[in-house]
């Protein structure tokens, strides 16, 4: 992918990892603002490209967008937003370039002539409810002056943007964010599962964390028994929402990462295993609470 004219380049991917660069042609990084970024190119428009480009498009930007798949294009399309066959065209339409792609891997800039490149990493959490609101979290890491140019347009799309520190810091955090998740579903799954097993409701059972010190996202936001929560992918046969292969690729991370420093991570590794193995099993396109049925047996909530 070659992106030569756009000022800025925002890459955020399905596992909720972003990049934002800015590449300054003739002006130096203190001239760095907002009022630049008012033609939005947008690449990569699944689950929740989809949707962030909806609430940029609700907040007034004028947008740009690309994908590979031809009917996701032709919605846009139909919607009367500009779309382009290339991430080239959408570059050469737009001040900055979002994209939204499986994963940093498949995000390749070529830069020529840029004078001054800004990076700024920030992943999002959330997840695809969130996107579809438009409540994303940002953590953003790389200049304070370029994070603070790029606030307006991360809260077009979500509600929280929380600057970490230097380039990479919002990686970092994001990395720690989700293995937390991790942890905390498999303990509120487990739990659950547990508690089915000794003849307890999963909605008994949910309403005494919810009213006390287990309460967690996993139990009251994003409970993983089917039933319990209709809003959550756990009551769509775990369709959408964050897929299971995307969760053992981002605690492959934290463990590399804690392995790279020396930190002992006992709970990393085996969060790991459980989500490599739900993977082999066929599940990798699950939403990771899926964990619940599939790793630990879970029963739907009648």
């Amino acid at each position: 992918m070659a992106i030569c004219r756009a000022r800025a380049l925002f890459s955020f991917s399905k596992c909720n990892s972003a990049l934002v660069s800015r590449p300054f042609h003739s002006s130096p990084i203190r001239s760095f603002s907002s009022s630049q970024f008012e033609s939005v190119g947008f690449i990569g428009l699944g689950n929740m490209g989809f949707r962030m480009v909806n609430n940029l498009i609700k907040a007034g930007y004028k947008v740009a967008v690309h994908d590979i798949n031809c009917s996701v294009l032709k919605k846009f399309s139909d919607m009367g937003v500009v779309t382009k066959e290339t991430p080239f065209e959408v570059a050469e339409a737009s001040d900055v370039v979002i994209t939204m792609l499986p994963s940093s891997s498949h995000v390749v800039l070529f830069v020529d002539n840029w004078m001054n490149p800004v990076m700024l990493d920030a992943p999002v959490s959330g997840g695809v409810l969130a996107a579809e609101a438009g409540t994303l979290t940002f953590m953003v890491g790389g200049s304070e002056e370029a994070y603070q140019a790029a606030n307006p347009l991360f809260l077009s799309m979500g509600k929280n943007t929380i600057y970490c520190g230097k380039t990479g810091n919002g990686s970092a955090a994001k990395i720690c964010n989700n293995l937390a998740m991790a942890v905390s579903m498999l303990g509120v799954s487990e739990a659950l599962a547990l508690g089915q097993s000794l003849g307890i409701a999963a909605n008994t059972l949910t309403r005494v964390f919810n009213s006390s010190s287990a309460r967690c996202w996993s139990s009251d936001s994003y409970n993983p028994v089917p039933g319990v929560m209709e809003e959550a992918p756990s009551s769509r046969n775990y369709d959408g929402g964050f897929a299971s292969k995307l969760m053992a690729k981002d605690l492959n991370l934290a463990a590399s990462s804690a392995e790279d420093i020396g930190q002992n991570c006992p709970l990393t590794s085996q969060a790991l295993e459980i989500y490599t193995k739900l993977c082999k099993d066929g599940h990798e396109a699950r939403d990771f609470s899926c964990v619940f049925r599939h790793y630990y047996s879970g029963k739907d909530e009648q």
